[in-house]
């Protein structure tokens, strides 16, 4: 990486406040979110964030300006010390060599992190990052994610998608637009509890950091029906039938999530009398519910005077007191 002060823009002098204001200001210019069609500003973000990183720690900048680490925190070759004596390993006996005086080895800690994370963060960088991503909805690396570590993955991003009572029963595919975006056909299991999110892997927002990017959350609420109301797997529906329907019996067409079929009306149904249709409920996993037939006896509108007539009789001859 080249010389931090140089990517950050500050002299060599620049206090920590300093370093700070020039880091908000560059991130946020370079932040991938604001210059999508430039190549260059995922490596541009990542490179002002590490000299942050190093410049932000006062023991890692104080290092760096003494020449023992570069700009990506790695040790600095010195050289070795005695000169000429013994070639470039020094004197078996003397002062040279890479165990330096007497046998005495020579150890750098420069923290386990990279620059986004590790015993090498600087104090209030990670409140730095969060405010820097969190202006684009973005999310702080990991803790080890960065120069030499795993690249952080990309947001994830969330839809609510509003899923008609047939399709959410039976299982179908609805075209989906991301707010990223792209558009899928996203599989409604049947029978998907209300309010339960479906992730689709790798679909969300690429990483800017050439990590693996974020995921696809789609929220599935179900759009009720004029006609059908869930029961658990079970699906209930009203249909009307006529009084000599009920009182005879015959067949009646009857609505069911995937088209009307005929229905057989036993003699003697009365409005308090619900049939079923057995594997005509939601198609959950396993056995399908059944769709239950509510059976509601429809008069005439405005009346019928034979029906009238009938019912005159039928109670002159034989009253019937269904409270008896």
């Amino acid at each position: 990486m080249r010389d931090p002060y140089d990517v950050l823009g500050v002299a060599r002098s620049a206090t920590a406040a300093d370093i700070k204001k020039a880091y908000r200001k560059l991130a946020k210019t370079w932040h991938p979110d604001q210059k999508p069609d430039d190549p260059t500003a995922k490596e541009r973000f990542a490179e002002i964030g590490s000299a942050y990183e190093l410049l932000s720690d006062a023991d890692k900048r104080g290092q760096f300006d003494r020449g023992e680490i570069d700009g990506e925190g790695k040790p600095r070759f010195q050289g070795f010390a005695g000169g000429g004596q013994g070639g470039p390993w020094g004197s078996a006996q003397g002062a040279g060599g890479p165990w330096g005086q007497r046998g005495q080895r020579f150890e750098f800690d420069m923290g386990a992190g990279g620059p986004f994370g590790g015993r090498g963060r600087a104090p209030g960088g990670e409140d730095i990052m969060d405010e820097i991503l969190g202006a684009f909805g973005g999310r702080r690396p990991r803790r080890g994610a960065g120069l030499g570590g795993e690249p952080p993955r990309g947001e994830d991003v969330r839809v609510e998608v509003l899923a008609p009572f047939r399709d959410w029963a039976r299982g179908a595919k609805q075209r989906v637009r991301l707010p990223n975006g792209k558009e899928l056909d996203v599989a409604i299991p049947a029978g998907i509890e209300d309010g339960k999110t479906i992730r689709l892997k790798g679909q969300g927002m690429p990483s800017g950091f050439n990590g693996e990017p974020g995921d696809a959350l789609v929220v599935v609420h179900v759009k009720p029906d004029p006609a059908f109301r869930a029961e658990g797997k079970d699906v209930r529906v009203e249909v009307p039938i006529t009084l000599y329907e009920a009182v005879l019996g015959g067949k009646v067409r009857v609505p069911t999530l995937d088209g009307a079929v005929e229905m057989t009306v036993p003699p003697g149904s009365d409005g308090a009398r619900t049939l079923r249709l057995r594997g005509k409920g939601v198609a959950a996993k396993g056995s399908p519910g059944d769709l239950l037939v509510e059976l509601r006896i429809a008069l005439p509108k405005g009346g019928d005077p034979r029906l009238a007539a009938l019912a005159e009789t039928l109670r002159d001859d034989a009253p019937y007191d269904p409270r008896a």
